[in-house]
């Protein structure tokens, strides 16, 4: 394997024993509940999801904070005097601030370090979307693709990392200025039910409003179709908002039209969770494009 460390951060949606096997580290971002601020680790020590979608569906509200720069600094300079090369694969800077803060810590560093090779890269990707071009460059690592090697197989195939979901409450994406208060009302008077995207920039992106909640899954899958590459050899992640059943009708949707064998299932966490709601599934994988 090259000697060389993938650093991610907690919006990529991974399960601990996901992070322990590809072996990369995950740098919380913060939610904030109540007079509480809490860490998002991808082992929830901080609050159950349950518990979190449960005071989400009690009408509390949470909000986020990204990974700022002493954080990356604090997590990247111990690494660096170990004489380890490292790798960051942050959240798309088209949601969050994290990227900026790993850009900025990464050019103060080099020149403390400059026998060191330390890159970043702008994911343009969320949720398990992140997660599933981690998991790649995870991969690729393992096969002894060297850090510029891994650094620029993820800068060449990010943008054909597909992201689709749909959300339950259309409250939540109100108040994040996604859709208009009337929009919000009228469409959960009528149960539409919109299908998202991440584009290009890395921005959320309204692609249909469906009627229904199981034709929003189905219309998850029906977009697969369109824009899959070897839909039988793929790699699927889907992640949900506290919804087991549905992301689990997705995953056999998905079995039965493509013959994909192994699909990992994850909660959506606390951070993108505050901003999509109880009840939001998405669907990862590779595609000709976005």
């Amino acid at each position: 394997m090259s000697d060389f460390v993938i650093i991610t951060d907690s919006s990529a949606d991974l399960p601990a024993s996901m992070v322990q096997e590809l072996d990369i580290q995950v740098l919380p971002l913060c939610f904030t509940m109540g007079k509480r601020t809490l860490s998002d680790y991808p082992d929830d020590r901080d609050m159950a999801p349950q518990d979190f979608y449960g005071r989400l569906r009690r009408g509390e509200m949470a909000t986020t904070s990204g990974v700022n720069v002493e954080q990356y600094t604090q997590a990247l300079e111990p690494l660096l005097q170990a004489e380890k090369d490292v790798l960051i694969l942050a959240f798309s800077s088209g949601l969050s601030t994290t990227y900026n803060s790993s850009a900025m810590a990464v050019e103060e560093l080099k020149k403390k370090y400059p026998q060191r090779k330390l890159y970043t890269v702008d994911t343009l990707c969320a949720s398990l979307g992140q997660g599933l071009l981690v998991w790649y460059a995870a991969q690729a690592r393992a096969r002894g693709g060297s850090i510029e090697e891994v650094r620029d197989w993820v800068e060449d195939h990010k943008l054909n990392v597909c992201h689709q979901f749909t959300v339950d409450d259309l409250y939540f994406l109100k108040r994040g200025g996604r859709i208009s208060a009337a929009t919000a009302v009228v469409g959960s008077m009528l149960q539409i039910k919109p299908v998202l995207h991440v584009d290009d920039q890395g921005h959320l992106v309204s692609m249909a409003r469906i009627r229904g909640r199981q034709a929003a899954l189905r219309a998850l899958v029906d977009r697969m179709a369109q824009t899959s590459i070897d839909s039988g050899s793929l790699t699927v992640f889907i992640s949900h908002g506290d919804c087991l059943e549905d992301a689990q009708t997705v995953a056999d949707m998905v079995k039965q039209r493509f013959g994909v064998q192994e699909i990992l299932i994850n909660r959506v966490g606390p951070v993108i969770g505050a901003h999509s709601g109880p009840g939001t599934v998405a669907l990862f994988y590779i595609g000709t494009e976005r």
